[in-house]
């Protein structure tokens, strides 16, 4: 397969690396796909240097990602992997902030938004 895929939407999650074997090791991120009506949440995995590529970024930005399709064959089972190899803001986009929890006076849990925050 010769034509560039790229997938762009929104961090869901980034995993932790994994040691798989001595000489292998996986990272994974989760991305939404911007689809209104089946958002689907895709995962990527980057492989060996490419693991650290994925510590500059967080939960809810809005990024690109190309990736080669893999797929593979074990035991009459076939499994298709999205490989990632070059990830990037969406230019022009931030992340959305994370609401801030608390208990208010009474007990119940509540969340903050920035924008909430009176100074």
């Amino acid at each position: 397969m010769s034509e560039e895929i790229k997938i762009e939407g929104k961090i869901k999650l980034i995993l932790n690396a994994q040691q798989v074997t001595d000489t292998f090791r996986k990272r994974g991120v989760v991305v939404i796909t911007p689809d209104d009506k089946y958002p689907q949440e895709l995962l990527i995995e980057f492989v060996q240097d490419k693991c650290e590529v994925l510590d500059k970024f967080a939960p809810g930005e809005e990024v690109v990602v190309s990736v080669n399709l893999r797929g593979s064959e074990y035991n009459g089972r076939y499994f298709v992997n999205l490989n990632g190899w070059l990830i990037r803001h969406v230019e022009g986009v931030e992340a959305e902030p994370e609401p801030i929890p608390y208990e208010n006076e009474h007990g119940e849990s509540m969340t903050i938004e920035d924008d909430d925050l009176r100074f």
